[in-house]
């Protein structure tokens, strides 16, 4: 990755996550802004993060920033609701300049995709524990009944490109089973991991359970940030894609790229 000048509107947003599963959000980016330049970086080497203290997930999620920064990118997207929740505050305090944008689950389309709704909020054991969610959880009493849902063990079979398979299928059914007789309206996806395993979820589940993620709304609120900051590129070219990872490895590339639908 070359060095760039914050104030380049060429400069990357750097888009990072504690492996590939911030991909999702990166979609959901270049949906939005197809002109900008992304900067992946997925820290493999050190995930899962759901299953760490927070103070390890800030102190790493920190570490990223301050080496993303010091190259240049003109922004910051936490693609990581762990990260998000341990660093993003802590972040924003240290770089007031900058626009970081973290990421949350989608409980609030959920809550209102219909009246007092069935939800389960799929998340990492931290991003549970954490107040942030808590609080999030707290704007919609009343409104919905709201089920937390640990997941540890899910993300590590994205991580290793397993998406589809009966063994992946035969994971979800276990982790949906003390569900079987309640009738589910909704499941929001609380890791960027998770929406790349929704057909499997679809299967178990059925077709009239409804998946949020949070990623889209990510993508909106950033662009909105760039605009307030005067850094939206003006480039009427497709942006470039530079994927780093703390685990390099020809394998972990092409996983970035079959993940991006750049490779079918």
């Amino acid at each position: 990755m070359k060095f760039f000048q914050l104030s380049d509107l060429r400069a990357p947003i750097a888009v990072f996550d504690s492996g590939v599963g911030g991909i999702s959000v990166l979609r959901a980016l270049i949906e939005e802004m197809p002109n900008e330049n992304y900067w992946y970086y997925g820290d493999s080497a050190n995930a899962p993060y759901g299953t760490k203290s927070l103070e390890k997930v800030r102190e790493l999620t920190v570490a990223h920033v301050d080496r993303f920064l010091m190259k240049g990118a003109k922004a910051i997207v936490v693609a990581c609701n762990t990260a998000t929740s341990a660093a993003v505050r802590h972040l924003r305090q240290k770089y007031p300049s900058v626009p970081i944008i973290g990421i949350e689950p989608a409980l609030k389309p959920a809550v209102l995709s219909k009246n007092n709704p069935n939800v389960i909020v799929m998340a990492t054991p931290m991003t549970i524990r954490e107040e942030k969610f808590h609080n999030l959880m707290g704007r919609y009493l009343g409104m919905a009944h709201i089920i937390p849902l640990p997941c540890p063990g899910l993300m590590e079979y994205i991580e290793h490109g397993d998406i589809h398979s009966l063994e992946l299928e035969q994971f979800l059914g276990r982790l949906f089973e003390p569900f079987e007789k309640k009738k589910l309206d909704a499941v929001v996806l609380g890791c960027t991991h998770y929406p790349f395993v929704s057909r499997e979820l679809k299967k178990v589940l059925g077709e009239e359970v409804m998946l949020f993620e949070g990623g889209p709304g990510t993508a909106r609120e950033t662009k909105r940030r760039l605009l307030e900051a005067g850094l939206l590129t003006d480039s009427r070219k497709k942006g470039s894609i530079y994927f780093d990872n703390s685990q390099p490895s020809a394998e972990k590339q092409r996983l970035c790229e079959r993940l991006l639908n750049i490779i079918p």
